[in-house]
């Protein structure tokens, strides 16, 4: 069956078709991978820190039950990029492109279509953290995502690679599935 929209190319090598995601089409290693060199807060950090170490975060700051939604909650951003919340939510066409990747991600890995409360308020409140502890100047504080208290996590930035071997580890140890070991 023909595929709708352009394609881009994945680390692992895959066609991926933004507008005509498919479960198939979703890779643990690429979300890794693309994860791991994606910075969080639009680059402007002092220092990188990549989407991949914040995605570990969240999954250990939620129950065991939802861990791994919680690491794949922005498994989207490995295919489509990622925007600055003020912008995101303005985008229409953007949260429908991101729903329907979504959806193939879930569909991926039997993840529920609409993410738990739980990861909600884990991401907003390791926003908080990050914001108050990697910004480095003094406007840090008006970062108080969703005015949640910032999580009880101490952040230190890790290399690309290390976050993307974090985050399979971490992968590995909720699915037990071996899928990574070979590959990454």
């Amino acid at each position: 069956m023909p595929r709708k929209g352009s394609w881009n190319l994945t680390y692992t090598g895959r066609r991926f078709y933004p507008w005509d995601p498919r479960p198939e089409d979703i890779d643990i290693l690429d979300i890794a991978h693309h994860l791991a060199c994606l910075n969080r807060f639009n680059g402007a950090l002092a220092r990188p820190y990549s989407v991949a170490q914040h995605s570990v975060v969240v999954a250990r700051a939620v129950p065991a039950e939802h861990q791994l939604t919680g690491l794949l909650h922005d498994a989207t951003e490995a295919y489509v990029g990622d925007m600055v919340r003020p912008v995101k939510r303005d985008l229409h066409a953007y949260q429908l492109l991101e729903a329907r990747v979504w959806d193939a991600v879930a569909a991926r890995f039997d993840l529920p279509s609409q993410l738990p409360e739980c990861v909600k308020h884990a991401d907003d409140r390791a926003a908080a953290a990050e914001a108050a502890q990697l910004y480095g100047h003094a406007r840090a504080g008006l970062f108080g995502a969703s005015g949640q208290l910032p999580l009880d996590v101490s952040i230190e930035p890790l290399e690309w690679h290390q976050a993307k071997a974090e985050f399979l580890s971490l992968y590995e140890e909720l699915t037990a599935s071996g899928e990574t070991r070979a590959l990454s």
